[in-house]
C-alpha cells in the first residue's frame, strides 16, 4: 500500500509542485531537491492515488491518444480503415531505476523474428508505458550519461524511435519528468537541468511538534495501513476532485496584460539563458490560479511560483557567489 499524498507532513513546495504538473503537464516536469529521509520519494509515488483518467486508443501499449500523435502500430491500423476505439485509463508513475539498460529504457526490436516470420516485432520499453504519464526518476543526478541523452531526445521530440538492422519502430513518448536527488551527492548536467520545467527543495523539518507529527503518521500507517487510508480517503477524494476540476478550467483562466508585463520585468533583470523560464513562470501561475478557482492571474499567484519556477535557471558571474541571483529575485519579488 501507497503512503497516502495528503497525509506527508508540510513540504507543502513539493506538493504544490507536483500537483501544477497535473494540472498542466506542459509545464514539463518538477526536479525535487533536498537531502535524503525528507519524504521525496514517497511524495512523488502517492501522486499516482491522485491522478485523473485520460482517454486512449483501445488496447495500444503506448496509450496513444485518440488526437494524436500515434504509434506505428495505430497508424498502420488507420491505413487498414480499421475503427480504433476509446477507452479511459487512470494515469499513473513509472518508475525509471537506476543502472537501467538502454533497450529497457527504449525498447527492442526481434531481429530474429522479423528474419523469421517477416514481420516486425517491437518489445516496448519505459518510454512506452510513461508515454502521458510520469516518468520518475529517483537520484536522477546518478543516472548514467548515455540514459540521460536518450532522455533528453525523446523529451525534446517528443517521440521515442528505435532502429535495429534496418528495421524501425516509433511511438509518441511524451511524459512528465519527475526526478529527485540529494545535491550533496553530485550535479545534474545543465542541459538535463534545464529540462525540468520546475525544480522544488525539500528539507528536513525543524519544528518539534510536525516532526512528532511525522513520527505518528508513520506508525499509524505502519501499524494498520488500511485504517490509515480510510481515514485519510476523504481528504484524497477532495483533492483530486479538485485537481480535475482546476485542469478542466485551465483554458478558461485569462492572463491580464499587467501579468504579461510583470513576468518580463521579472526575468529581464535576471541572468537567464532563453526563454523557457518566463513560458514556465507564467505556465505555473495560470495552473495556481485554475488550483485556487479564479478567472485570472494575479500577481499573487506569480509570486508563489516564481521561486520554484526559475530558481534552476539562475546563472552566476565569475567570482559572484551562488547565492547572488537567489538575493536578487527576492528583491525583485518585494517590489513586485
Amino acid at each position: 500500500m501507497i503512503f497516502p499524498f495528503c497525509a506527508v507532513v508540510d513540504q507543502e513546495e513539493m506538493k504544490l509542485g507536483l500537483i501544477l504538473n497535473v494540472i498542466d503537464p506542459s509545464i514539463g516536469g518538477v526536479l525535487i531537491m533536498g537531502e535524503k529521509g525528507t519524504a521525496k520519494s514517497t511524495t512523488v509515488r502517492a501522486l499516482a492515488d491522485l491522478l485523473p483518467e485520460i482517454e486512449v486508443i483501445k488496447g495500444c501499449r503506448f496509450n496513444c491518444s485518440p488526437d494524436g500523435p500515434f504509434c506505428l502500430e495505430c497508424l498502420e491500423k488507420k491505413e487498414k480503415g480499421e475503427n480504433l476505439e476509446v477507452e479511459k485509463k487512470k494515469m499513473e508513475v513509472v518508475e525509471l531505476p537506476l543502472g537501467v539498460t538502454e533497450d529497457r529504457v527504449v525498447g527492442t526490436i526481434d531481429v530474429e523474428y522479423a528474419i523469421t516470420y517477416g514481420k516486425r516485432h517491437f518489445e516496448p520499453g519505459l518510454l512506452a508505458k510513461a508515454n502521458r504519464n510520469f516518468l520518475y526518476i529517483d537520484e536522477v543526478n546518478l543516472l548514467e550519461d548515455h540514459i540521460v541523452d536518450l532522455l533528453l531526445d525523446s523529451a525534446a521530440m517528443g517521440i521515442n524511435r528505435v532502429e535495429r538492422e534496418g528495421i524501425s519502430f516509433f511511438h509518441p513518448a511524451r511524459f512528465i519528468l519527475v526526478g529527485s536527488m540529494n545535491p550533496e551527492e553530485g550535479e545534474l548536467r545543465p542541459q538535463f537541468l534545464d529540462r525540468f520545467g520546475l525544480c522544488v527543495q525539500v528539507r528536513a523539518i525543524t519544528d518539534k511538534n510536525l516532526r512528532k507529527e511525522v513520527l505518528k503518521r508513520k506508525i499509524e500507517f505502519d501499524t494498520d495501513p488500511e485504517g490509515f487510508l480510510k481515514k485519510w480517503k476523504n481528504e484524497q477524494e477532495d483533492l483530486s476532485q479538485r485537481i480535475v476540476q482546476a485542469k478542466k478550467n485551465l483554458s478558461e483562466v485569462k492572463v491580464p496584460e499587467e501579468i504579461y508585463k510583470t513576468v518580463v520585468d521579472l526575468t529581464s533583470q535576471l541572468n537567464l539563458d532563453g526563454h523557457r523560464g518566463d513560458i514556465v513562470l507564467l505556465k505555473a501561475a495560470k495552473a495556481y490560479a485554475a488550483f485556487n478557482k479564479k478567472d485570472s492571474v494575479e500577481k499573487e499567484d506569480l509570486k508563489k511560483v516564481v521561486l520554484f519556477s526559475l530558481r534552476h535557471r539562475l546563472k552566476r558571474l565569475p567570482f559572484e557567489e551562488p547565492e547572488m541571483e537567489v538575493k536578487k529575485l527576492y528583491e525583485l519579488l518585494s517590489i513586485l
